[in-house]
């Protein structure tokens, strides 16, 4: 599995470290197409940066996550944000719903858009990949399953550690309950 992983990164993270070389490279190139998105973006969080500087963050963004998801260095984080720069780029450049029906352009930007979210799908696995170490939650209940047993360990031995010391002092006592008897 290891293997498979090794090939499979760099599979995924190529083609979106490309896309955001040429887009921290030439961000003009693309703010035309992203324009819409990015004022909606804008609205939302209150950004005030120019379109070209979000769109050359973006790419610098996705070069650094893909390079990072592609060496396998914190592949869950680089793959989510990976996820997260992919989703307004998809939006923006491959918006087939606005094309004009039954149209080749219509045709290629539906056909990148499903590419794209197929390229989110692996990403979105890869965020939940532990690479066959159990999760946190799994940890989180063991250690919980661990120390109840441990509880109940320590509790019967104290019950007969308890009864050990009764008996013993009941020993120990029966000679002088016969002295005085």
């Amino acid at each position: 599995m290891m293997l498979l992983r090794r090939v499979a990164r760099p599979l995924i993270a190529g083609l979106l470290i490309n896309e955001g070389l040429a887009s921290a490279r030439n961000p003009e190139s693309k703010v035309d197409t992203a324009a819409p998105l990015l004022g909606a973006i804008r609205d939302a969080t209150g950004l005030t940066m120019a379109d070209a500087d979000l769109v050359k963050a973006n790419g610098a963004i996705m070069v650094g996550a893909g390079v990072l998801f592609s060496l396998g260095r914190f592949p869950r984080l680089s793959a989510l944000v990976l996820a997260g720069t992919l989703v307004p780029t998809t939006l923006a450049a491959h918006a087939f719903w606005n094309e004009e029906p039954d149209t080749q352009a219509r045709t290629m930007s539906r056909i990148q858009f499903e590419k794209n979210a197929s390229i989110l799908g692996g990403l979105l696995l890869a965020t939940v990949d532990t690479e066959g170490r159990p999760g946190l939650g799994w940890r989180a209940r063991r250690a919980a399953k661990d120390t109840e047993r441990m509880v109940n360990t320590a509790q019967r031995e104290a019950k007969l550690a308890g009864s050990l010391a009764q008996a013993r002092l009941e020993s120990a006592a029966q000679p002088l309950k016969a002295a005085l008897g």
